[in-house]
């Protein structure tokens, strides 16, 4: 892990701007917004959205921090969450770092084995958990974390709970700590698609600078604009580009109730910007898309006549054609989404073209961003200030270089690795000095240290980067032809009737994949109607159903893919890849392992 020398932070001290810190990021807003809410959550009983402001927050990390501090948290030491996006959340993050100290955040829906793992790893020192069903998972699981004091539950009762801590501190208050831009703020436990999870360890100036440099290009941004919070904050994008980004210019964070009420909290929260990934605005898409065809008729008409006359007019003036239309179909699609969506930073993977230009004809426009947790996540970014090049990734924000590195793939080659220094670049992964020596780089760039990313990616003439794919990922077929898996994956999951999707291929003829039905679509598309009321296990043996999913998903892969790339057999199973069975990251990712671990055999039989 990197330890600045007295010279090296000289030498960085004019690349951090204030605040240098999240203390500091977050008690400035108060002073200057401190009546304007901060942070909205569903009351439980009532489920409507009830809103803490600035000043509020405040009060409740000043008693905690009093807690802390009385129960002898020092600088240096760790304070884990096991813990959903909350108000709650954020009050025990800000009152750690005011004491100097290092925040875990952990997610709620994870393998027992690997709460255990970061905690005892991290040396959590005292541990945040949701409510008492954690608390029953967890407690056998911490008999050998030695640096384990004590766990609290925030939503309960009792002299071990977080609303107790509270009330204690209020009477022992004391002034925040203000940490130095080097200090450790924050570790981001990566997903983990192979091997343990790896500790991202980040500075206070590597968040503070990740979310001024986002802040910055977004010029529309202010106090009046709301977010609607859909990823984890326990992820570096939600963390830097959503709430430390909104928390600092007085905007505000309405929390989604969860995904099967994310309809109904659009209307709810009205927002203004979103902070998602492609498979949101996918599932929209595909939605939108259905229920036109199921509508058919004048609306049909009304909607195809909108969406060809807003492609004709993309390079010119809205015709009077065009306003109509708008007003007769766009604005019913986005007073769905509350009415006042600006726009919308999407990462994780790039969006589709066309269901990107469909947004933007809407009048959505949506920034494709990229990035890695090793990076606090924002490498590149397309935004209003530097241009929305639909099918990039954007340019280096401000003080992030990049370049393209062709030792691997050769000097003709029109890609090549995506290397990265600047201000963004972690400390490295926690205890564990091999895997950081093997991604940093021996180089550095105005005194920042680098990183590999093992993506494969090209910069455009006007200095637009594209991520073509990942080395990680990457398998060569016996032919010697290289395929990229998560790239096919990516496309089969826009045929509406595909949920998850797998494809394997390392040392074969060809590639075979497996297929997620996703039974919600085919009990809601007239084409699969006939299926639609049976078991979802007597559906996918319906050899007629699989005929037709293999052929639907294939020819949408012919749009795209060579001959060669397109898996040639299936299996179709009704078992999702989830966050339970382990085989999804955090960040809806395969993970490529287990899926193999647990279908190797079957998938080996697709080669007869």
């Amino acid at each position: 892990m990197i330890q600045f020398t007295k010279e090296q932070i000289e030498q960085l001290d004019k690349y951090y701007y204030p605040p240098r810190n999240l203390v500091d990021l977050f008690e400035e807003s108060v002073v200057k917004w401190g009546d304007r809410p901060a942070i909205g959550q569903k009351d439980p009983a009532t489920g409507e959205y009830v809103w803490t402001t600035y000043r509020e927050l405040a009060r409740r990390i000043d008693n905690l921090r009093g807690a802390l501090h009385a129960l002898g948290l020092k600088k240096g030491e760790t304070v884990g969450v096991i813990l959903s996006n909350s108000v709650e959340w954020f009050v025990i993050e800000n009152a750690t770092h005011g004491l100097g100290g290092r925040f875990i955040p952990m997610y709620e829906k994870e393998l027992e084995k690997k709460w255990h793992y970061m905690i005892k790893e991290s040396e959590v020192k005292f541990l945040f958990v949701r409510d008492a069903a954690i608390l029953k998972k967890i407690t056998p699981l911490t008999g050998d974390c030695d640096d384990l004091n004590d766990t609290f539950v925030v939503y309960g009762e009792g002299e071990k709970s977080l609303s107790s801590l509270e009330k204690s501190g209020a009477a022992r208050t004391i002034p925040s700590y203000k940490p130095h831009w080097s200090e450790v703020a924050v570790i981001i436990y990566t997903s983990g698609t192979t091997g343990d999870p790896k500790g991202v360890v980040l500075n206070h100036g590597n968040l503070t600078h990740c979310s001024q440099s986002g802040y910055r290009i977004y010029p529309e941004l202010n106090e009046t604009c709301i977010a609607l919070s859909i990823l984890p904050w326990a992820h570096s994008y939600a963390i830097s580009a959503e709430l430390h980004n909104f928390l600092q210019f007085g905007g505000s964070i309405g929390i989604m109730g969860s995904l099967e009420t994310l309809t109904t909290d659009f209307l709810a929260v009205r927002p203004t910007h979103l902070m998602s990934v492609p498979r949101v605005f996918n599932k929209i898409y595909n939605g939108i898309q259905m229920m036109m065809a199921e509508e058919g008729g004048v609306k049909k008409k009304l909607f195809d006549a909108a969406c060809a006359e807003a492609a004709r007019c993309r390079d010119g003036k809205k015709t009077l054609k065009l306003k109509i239309l708008d007003r007769l179909v766009f604005s019913k699609i986005r007073a769905r989404l509350g009415g006042r969506l600006k726009g919308s930073l999407t990462a994780s993977a790039v969006m589709n073209l066309d269901i990107a230009l469909f947004f933007k004809d809407v009048g959505i426009d949506i920034y494709d961003c990229y990035g890695l947790s090793e990076t606090s996540p924002a490498i590149t970014m397309n935004s209003p200030m530097y241009g929305n090049k639909i099918g990039s990734v954007g340019k280096p924000v401000m003080d992030m270089h990049v370049k393209i590195d062709k030792s691997r793939t050769g000097a003709d080659s029109p890609d090549g690795e995506i290397l990265v220094y600047g201000a963004h670049v972690m400390m490295g992964y926690l205890k564990k000095p091999e895997q950081t020596a093997a991604i940093m780089l021996s180089d550095t760039w105005n005194g920042f240290p680098g990183i590999r990313t093992g993506d494969l990616g090209r910069f455009d003439e006007e200095g637009n980067l594209y991520v073509t794919g990942r080395f990680k990922d990457e398998y060569k077929l016996s032919n010697g032809k290289y395929v990229h898996p998560e790239s096919l994956e990516i496309d089969m999951k826009l045929v509406p009737h595909v949920a998850n999707a797998f494809v394997y291929g390392d040392g074969k003829e060809y590639n075979v994949g497996i297929i997620i039905p996703d039974f919600e679509t085919i009990k809601k598309d007239s084409r699969t109607a006939k299926w639609a009321d049976r078991p979802a296990a007597e559906i996918i043996r319906d050899e007629e159903f699989r005929d037709f999913l293999t052929r639907e998903v294939n020819d949408h892969l012919r749009k795209s893919f060579a001959g060669y790339e397109i898996p040639k057999k299936y299996i179709i199973t009704d078992q999702d890849f989830t966050l339970e069975n382990g085989m999804l990251t955090q960040t809806l990712k395969v993970v490529r392992g287990e899926v193999v671990k647990k279908y190797a055999e079957m998938l080996n039989k697709l080669y007869g």
